[in-house]
């Protein structure tokens, strides 16, 4: 009896900021989102099981490692085996969708508003699943760019015709978006597919945070001031900052300057949805939001009974 009475005292008191939540997404004038890795993971972008079993088991068998993540750390011998490795690894994360519609979900809540995303995100999940490039900051770069691994200059590339010759030239097939595993598959790419600096003749590399040879090119600068922009022209409204699976990484980036600007902002409001890692310090617990739940999970109970118009 005691711990059903627990289980109906915590549901409504979930269901409650399920309320609240709904609530504060009316009156806001303005969202910021702050999204990390575990929006993602919540959409079913995960990086071992059966998605990493999938398209990258002869690296398993070869190499030994069983997850995406390591793959992507391993000192492979020649340019051929790192490209055949990345190549794949960028396709399945960056060009093929999610496999749950959650990033959908969300812009549905919000597209009516004034809004801004600021991710750690490379995945470019935004922007297909329909938010504007002018109110996205990508932070930490995307999976779709190239940049001179030196690097000797600012620009960047779009890679998405380089990726896929990359990926068919192992043996995958492309068939509306997704990649198709055939019988004949090899770990490498021909040494004429790899991408080199058009100014220097160096490879290139992703635009990922990666260290200091990462390029912050015109493009990133741009959005930057767009997110300042929105940021100061909103600061004495009702702005609500939407934290979505961010975790202890790099929270200078986003949790530290939410909970700042929630202190900061007289009509701010603060929501943290990650399973796990919801937390608000007390200084702002009177004006924040936290559910440690799967975000899929919240999302969908938000827009279970009202749709926002």
């Amino acid at each position: 009896m005691f711990s059903k009475m627990r289980m109906k005292k915590s549901m409504n008191n979930y269901l409650d900021k399920i309320d609240l939540i709904k609530e504060k997404i009316k009156e806001a004038d303005a969202i910021v989102i702050g999204a990390g890795a575990g929006l993602s993971t919540s959409a079913g972008f995960t990086y071992s099981g059966s998605r990493f079993e999938k398209y990258f088991s002869d690296f398993e068998q070869k190499y030994g490692f069983s997850d995406m993540y390591s793959g992507g750390f391993y000192p492979y011998e020649t340019l051929e085996e790192h490209w055949g490795y990345w190549s794949r690894y960028i396709f399945v994360n960056r060009y093929m969708d999610a496999p749950k519609n959650l990033y959908s979900k969300i812009y549905d809540l919000v597209k009516e508003k004034e809004y801004f995303v600021l991710t750690t995100n490379v995945d470019h999940c935004f922007q297909k699943a329909g938010f504007s490039k002018e109110r996205l900051f990508y932070t930490q770069g995307d999976y779709g760019l190239f940049q001179c691994s030196s690097p000797c200059h600012t620009e960047t590339y779009d890679n998405k015709e380089a990726i896929e010759k990359m990926v068919r030239s192992q043996g995958f097939e492309i068939e509306n978006g997704e990649l198709i595993v055939t019988d004949s598959i090899k770990s490498s790419i021909p040494a004429e597919l790899i991408p080199v600096c058009p100014k220097c003749g160096k490879p290139m590399s992703m635009n990922l945070r990666a260290d200091a040879t990462f390029v912050e090119d015109e493009g990133w600068h741009e959005a930057s001031k767009r997110y300042t922009n929105f940021l100061n022209e909103h600061v004495n409204q009702k702005v609500l900052f939407l934290e979505l699976g961010v975790g202890y990484n790099t929270p200078g980036i986003i949790k530290y300057p939410f909970w700042q600007m929630t202190k900061a902002f007289p009509q701010a409001n603060y929501i943290c949805l990650n399973k796990g890692e919801a937390y608000v310090p007390a200084e702002i617990v009177k004006k924040s939001i936290c559910i440690n739940e799967d975000i899929d999970r919240v999302i969908e109970d938000i827009m279970k009974e009202e749709k926002y118009e």
